[in-house]
């Protein structure tokens, strides 16, 4: 029997009756799964072919409890068989979520990722030997946890792309009390050696947990940068500045976007245009349970939805979910307040108009971000999401299984088993989606904690490769966290972004 949450109400069912649509031969069985013992992830996975056999490795941080240093905070598998091709150490969880760029020019891609306690590395991704670590030696800034990067143009005049970083987060500071909450950082680096190329404090002086969505304009001459301050309780301000003003170490004058009194904003902001000027607009959660968007040239609102009695934490997954050509939204909530947060609800929001066209109550909390898919064919999405479930066993105790289910919105009561159900739960992993050996069929990589009984755990973790029969009709724009570019950007259908002259820098 399955225990899960629908429309607000628990419900045990059996699993064939709960998930109604199969996908025939094409129903998902595991490729391969690898166990380790002693660890878990936040992180999400992303593919790149590290070992030159034409089939994409999974590459993820990992860690366990925090202050804890870990001999296997960054792990790389051969996407093939599971095995491990190499792992980093760290002194605390690698928690972000890995970036490529190739930095040594061995044509491998290398990995850039981050961490708490300013752990950010660049790993050599034929040798996992660390070409570089982040040192705040010297530095005048408090450096506290970094966040997901972005590559934006060279900087340093060293022929590769730079990195864009948001840092900040003191885990001393108590709950609901200002003290101690340092000012965040927006930072540019050097990919080639780690090095702080600028640097520019928080416009209202908060602590900062959001990472960066950095839009190209002017053909990459500068980026427009969307930013948040504030957490889980204390509130914070929703921003927008320009590259060029970061270099500058002063982003004082970035335009307010919004602001949320109590709470701030934590999942990053997407870049996709729903206003049909060919020009990315800015959606963007706030953690009080809030999905705005906003004009991407003239920052004004377009719309906003409260979700009663919930917070988001996640990132937002656009996809084409209705029958107009603005693109929609697909996000998860956590139900309750922090830290009393014990299950999940999702919303479809219309792009075009922010009403609400689907919610539900999918399984225990948990904070990835929903991956976007046409399965079918017909041009409509699906989305596909990480759901904790129990499963009764024979003595009629619930055990904690993870599932990757997929959502039909023309079929609103329709929940789909897509995977097998794996015994343990997520927390914050959003699954990669794509085509790792070239079939032409869709691959789904997910990890997920193994414990049974508790969800919030570093005692264990399992990656699952999935191969399926599901052809890849279409190129997959938001295959991971942050998109298949990893960037937040959903592309432009028309015509290329132009600069605004409405920007304040």
């Amino acid at each position: 029997m399955i225990d899960i949450r629908f429309n607000g109400y628990v419900q045990r069912v059996a699993p064939l009756v709960l998930f109604l649509a199969w996908y025939g031969s094409s129903f998902a069985q595991s490729t391969w799964s690898v166990r380790f013992k002693g660890i878990g992830t936040f992180s999400s996975p992303r593919v790149t072919d590290l070992n030159g056999d034409g089939v994409g490795d999974v590459v993820f941080g990992a860690g366990r409890e925090e202050f804890q240093k870990c001999d296997s905070a960054v792990i790389a598998l051969d996407g093939r068989t599971g095995e491990m091709l190499w792992h980093v150490r760290a002194i605390d969880q690698v928690f972000g979520s890995p970036s490529f760029l190739d930095i040594n020019a061995d044509n491998v891609m290398d990995v850039i990722i981050p961490g708490r306690s300013s752990e950010l590395f660049a790993i050599d991704g034929r040798t996992g030997k660390v070409l570089w670590k982040f040192s705040k030696k010297r530095r005048k800034e408090k450096w506290f946890n970094f966040y997901q990067p972005q590559f934006i143009r060279d900087q340093d005049g060293d022929g590769l792309q730079d990195i864009l970083i948001s840092n900040g987060g003191n885990v001393w500071a108590e709950p609901y009390k200002e003290e101690k909450r340092y000012a965040g950082y927006l930072a540019v680096l050097s990919s080639r050696d780690g090095s702080v190329i600028a640097s520019a404090p928080m416009p209202d002086k908060k602590e900062t947990y959001m990472s960066v969505s950095a839009l190209p304009i002017n053909n990459g001459d500068d980026y427009y940068v969307v930013f948040g301050t504030g957490g889980e309780t204390i509130g914070g301000n929703l921003f927008l500045t320009t590259l060029s003003s970061i270099l500058k170490g002063d982003i004082s004058g970035a335009f307010h976007l919004d602001s949320s009194p109590d709470k701030g904003f934590i999942g990053p902001a997407v870049w996709v245009d729903v206003t049909h000027d060919s020009f990315p607009d800015i959606v963007a959660n706030a953690v009080e349970g809030r999905l705005v968007a906003f004009d991407g040239k003239t920052h004004q609102k377009i719309w906003s939805v409260t979700i009663p009695n919930s917070e988001a934490y996640s990132s937002i997954a656009p996809g084409n979910f209705t029958n107009d050509n603005t693109p929609d939204f697909f996000v998860s909530y956590a139900i309750g307040q922090w830290p009393n947060l014990e299950w999940s609800k999702q919303i479809m929001v219309d792009g075009s108009s922010g009403k609400i066209l689907y919610i539900d109550s999918l399984g225990f909390y948990q904070t990835s971000t929903p991956v976007i898919i046409d399965l079918d064919g017909n041009g409509r999405d699906e989305a596909l999401l990480s759901v904790n479930i129990h499963i009764y066993d024979n003595r009629n105790q619930p055990v904690l299984h993870n599932i990757i289910v997929s959502l039909d919105f023309n079929k609103k009561d329709v929940v789909t088993e897509f995977t097998q159900a794996f015994r343990g739960s997520n927390i914050s992993s959003t699954p990669w989606i794509g085509d790792m050996d070239g079939d032409g069929l869709l691959d789904i990589v997910f990890c997920h904690g193994t414990n049974t009984k508790k969800t919030y755990t570093f005692d264990g973790m399992q990656v699952n490769r999935v191969a399926t029969g599901v052809p890849i009709r279409k190129k997959i724009v938001w295959g991971s966290y942050m998109g298949s570019g990893y960037d937040g950007l959903w592309p432009l259908q028309d015509s290329h972004a132009e600069d605004s002259q409405n920007t304040q820098n």
